[in-house]
């Protein structure tokens, strides 16, 4: 059965639906001011990956990632480029979309965004204030009284007490307990603002969620998921204020994947080791390294991000597609041992460095096959790897594609010999991902036609010409030669 880690619990549990067969699930999504970075991309793929599991188990999967699109950074943002915050929020929207589908990352079924969602807030925050959980500061602004709700720290097990020694008040808040959170806040001059029974003002960032989950879900679902710096206080904070307000139990399991690392250090732009996707995405062969690199790692737990990560994840990657190569998998083919080993890592929550484990050990398999001239066998292991790497979302393209991309190099890009590398006379530029395709094929061409005529010579220098220009040939039985671009 499958067994999830819940931070509320703090141990592993068997997960089992409120509703038998359906899984309702909210995840925190992005707050759309800027490009999507490492850590979002981590974020995002971790919950992709425990969607498709879900899905792929037999679950009717609903699932709620939402936008933050009014927010302090976004308004700053806004005014410092001079633009409206609509145009800034919808062209980083556009942006974060097209991020995800690079990374394979499936759209949410709902995708609500905090605008689109004020009627719902202020209705929760007015629930809040008549409950006595909330109240109106003399500045206009709206507290949540953490006080007021005797589990607060229940997610995080921080203490009121040891938070409240460390907590401070800024001279212009009018808070009664330096602990106590906005709900709502005043509009300043010349910022977005609705209309509300407080005044004009905009939501603060822990109600929107609450909200949104609320009215999307219902007041008590499944999962919650988010990465580890929203334990507290976001997560925190929203269970108190919809616990509060809806007088339900909210979530029963809490999901927190682990921070990214940067040359095992934490990424952050005063390091200046702060890369976003777009930034990744040039340096690499394909995006699906990106995300293979990602599960490579247990979700809960930290990964490290560095040129030689990457150029591993390339690598392995790569001979999971080495093995597809020449194979056409079998139709209709049963689950083997490997995929019950494989659904049994995935059942352990989320075990996806056990998941791969099982494709490497698979394209071993069809790599033995093919060595031995057994095709059938080879036909019915390379078609359960096609269908196990599915359910983490790899291994999706035809192996040729993946092989002709020009392999990742240093983020410094390629040396001066590299870039001066000539192929028949085409200068084989290999920052622009070295001889086309098309010349490629007619140098393979003219080494056919010099190996038919016997002339070893050129035949192996064409090859030799070739490998200079990081493109690796592979003779097949019957005369055919298929081609890679290799490092």
């Amino acid at each position: 059965m499958l067994q999830i880690h819940n931070s509320l619990t703090g141990r592993k549990e068997t997960f089992r639906p409120i509703v038998p067969g359906e899984v309702r699930m909210y995840v925190c999504g992005m707050t759309v001011y800027d490009y999507c970075h490492l850590g979002h991309a981590r974020m995002l793929i971790a919950f992709d990956v425990a969607r498709r599991h879900l899905a792929a188990s037999g679950y009717r999967v609903t699932f709620v990632r939402n936008i933050t699109d009014i927010d302090d950074k976004i308004i700053q943002r806004a005014a410092q480029n001079g633009e409206p915050m609509a145009a800034l929020t919808e062209r980083f929207i556009a942006a974060y979309h097209e991020d995800c589908e690079a990374l394979g990352v499936a759209r949410a079924d709902h995708e609500p965004r905090a605008t689109e969602y004020l009627p719902q807030i202020i209705a929760m925050i007015e629930t809040l204030v008549e409950k006595g959980y909330a109240y109106a500061g003399d500045n206009g602004d709206v507290y949540y009284s953490v006080s007021s709700f005797a589990p607060y720290g229940q997610l995080s097990g921080k203490r009121l007490a040891d938070l409240r020694a460390g907590a401070r008040i800024d001279v212009d808040e009018a808070k009664r307990d330096p602990l106590d959170f906005v709900l709502w806040k005043a509009a300043k001059p010349g910022e977005p603002s609705w209309q509300s029974p407080w005044g004009p003002g905009r939501p603060g960032w822990h109600i929107e969620c609450s909200a949104m989950s609320v009215d999307l879900l219902g007041t008590h679902f499944d999962i919650h998921g988010g990465g580890m710096d929203l334990k507290f206080p976001h997560h925190e904070n929203e269970i108190a204020q919809t616990c509060a307000a809806c007088d339900s139990k909210f979530v029963n399991l809490w999901m927190h994947n682990g921070f990214v690392r940067v040359d095992d250090e934490k990424m952050s732009k005063s390091l200046g080791n702060f890369f976003t996707v777009r930034e990744v995405l040039e340096w690499v062969r394909d995006p699906e390294v990106v995300r293979f690199l990602m599960i490579s790692s247990h979700y809960r737990g930290p990964i490290n991000y560095s040129d030689d990560s990457l150029t591993q994840a390339d690598s392995a990657l790569e001979r999971l597609y080495l093995a597809l190569r020449g194979v056409e998998p079998a139709v209709g083919a049963p689950a083997g041992a490997a995929t019950e080993r494989f659904v049994a890592a995935m059942d352990d929550d989320f075990n996806t460095p056990e998941a791969i484990a099982e494709l490497q050990s698979l394209a071993r398999t069809v790599n033995t096959a093919k060595a031995a001239g057994r095709s059938a066998e080879a036909s019915l292991a390379a078609a359960e790897l096609r269908a196990l790497g599915a359910r983490i979302g790899l291994l999706g393209q035809d192996p040729e594609t993946f092989l002709r991309k020009r392999p990742r190099r240093a983020a410094a890009g390629a040396s001066d010999a590299e870039r001066a590398a000539t192929v028949e006379g085409v200068e084989a530029t290999i920052e622009g991902g070295g001889p086309s395709d098309s010349e490629i094929e007619d140098l393979i061409a003219q080494r056919a036609a010099a190996r038919k005529g016997k002339d070893f010579k050129e035949s192996d220098r064409i090859r030799d010409l070739l490998a200079a220009a990081g493109v690796l040939l592979e003779d097949q039985p019957g005369g055919k030669t298929l081609w890679r671009r290799g490092k």
